[in-house]
């Protein structure tokens, strides 16, 4: 072989070895960006054109504090000369997750592994860049949802547990009623009580009463029936959802009020699931207007074109606008308690029962309302069977 021929050879080859690289560097799915012992950025691939909103004809020549938060941008160069001095590698040879800004302003995590190369015009730093945003969004997902996954538990333990202790309770108290009333009717036969004690009894059978019907309602709450319908008084659910809504307020003034129209018709639904959305409802309400002066929520019913319709409106500072969109998705709420789950449940449940349940607009004074809609007529598939006893 010639000397003309080995020349044309080698060129050749480098030739190719440089459509090669560019190829590679054009189409990798990663950035990569080639810069001097000086920072000058000498290559910036397509990868990073699209990661950092800039064209590799914007940052040729700059330097590569340009796609660096601040706080990175002002010890770069102070790290090169330190590492060409010394030897020492911090990052070099060393895959690390790392901070870059975007050309709006956006700081975000990539994940940095930076090479070094020596060549006629002195050291060169080649940088490999992986966006690490969607791997950090499905992992704080992932911890979310494993810490619901706990709660949820938890929170499933303690149904068993509430069960129970409502049955141990229930016992007892049913005894104490008993015991109460034998005394006031043999008090009553004989007139042997002054009629001030009498009254103090039948005040004590009455509250004994009104605990059994809160302990009955808890154990129907927590314990895991299929869905039965029933035909519900609407007036005597109101009563009943505010006395629930009021556990846990202590001694609190309420600020619950309830507008309820007159000649309701019955409602056929599944009462535990039904007291479960409005109770909800109520509780979020009260919270919202726990630190506000003359905070009040109200639960109106009337009867409306699509059926029974529940309103619970509050005058606090009303659904945040950025968070209404997801208000009933499972998981998205913004409340430190709880799951995130209840509005997500209820909006589930008012739709099995042929209802709905949306958020309306601010209404005047602002707050929040919630409109619950359910149908007055059932299903044909809705079996419907006579109100259980409040105590057993």
């Amino acid at each position: 072989m010639t000397r003309d021929s080995v020349l044309d050879h080698d060129e050749e080859t480098a030739a190719v070895s440089e459509a090669r690289l560019a190829s590679v560097f054009d189409t990798a799915a990663d950035g990569i960006i080639v810069t001097n012992d000086r920072g000058q950025i000498l290559a910036f691939n397509k990868a990073c054109e699209h990661l950092f909103g800039f064209e590799a004809s914007d940052l040729l020549g700059q330097n590569v504090s340009w796609i660096m938060p601040d706080s990175h941008a002002r010890q770069h160069d102070r790290y090169v000369r330190n590492y060409l001095e010394t030897g020492e590698r911090k990052i070099i040879g060393i895959g690390r997750e790392v901070q870059a800004r975007h050309k709006d302003g956006t700081v975000f995590p990539i994940e940095l592994s930076i090479g070094e190369a020596a060549t006629p015009y002195g050291r060169q730093f080649i940088g490999i860049l992986r966006d690490l945003r969607s791997r950090k969004q499905i992992e704080d997902r992932l911890a979310k949802t494993q810490a619901q996954l706990l709660h949820m538990t938890r929170i499933s333990a303690l149904d068993e547990m509430g069960a129970a202790i409502a049955h141990e309770l229930n016992q007892p108290l049913t005894a104490t009623l008993l015991y109460l009333q034998t005394v006031s009717r043999k008090a009553k036969a004989e007139s042997s009580l002054d009629p001030m004690i009498l009254d103090v009894i039948d005040k004590a059978v009455r509250e004994a009463e009104r605990a059994g019907e809160i302990i009955q309602r808890m154990r129907q709450l927590v314990e895991k029936k299929a869905p039965e319908r029933q035909k519900i008084d609407v007036p005597e659910l109101v009563r009943t959802c505010l006395e629930m809504a009021e556990l846990g307020n202590g001694d609190a003034k309420s600020c619950f009020k309830a507008e309820v129209a007159e000649e309701l018709p019955p409602l056929f639904a599944d009462p535990v699931q039904i007291r479960q959305i409005l109770i909800n409802l109520l509780r979020n309400a009260r919270e919202a207007v726990a630190d506000q002066t003359g905070g009040t929520v109200t639960l109106s019913v009337l009867h409306g074109e699509d059926g029974l319709e529940f309103r619970v409106r509050d005058n606090g500072p009303g659904v945040p606008k950025e968070l209404v969109e997801g208000l009933f998705r499972a998981f998205t709420g913004a409340k430190h308690k709880g799951v995130g789950l209840g509005l997500a449940i209820s909006r589930s449940i008012a739709q099995n029962h042929g209802g709905d349940l949306r958020l309306e607009s601010a209404p005047d004074g602002g707050g929040a309302s919630f409109l619950l809609t359910l149908p007055v007529n059932p299903a044909e598939d809705i079996t419907v069977r006579p109100k259980e006893p409040v105590a057993e």
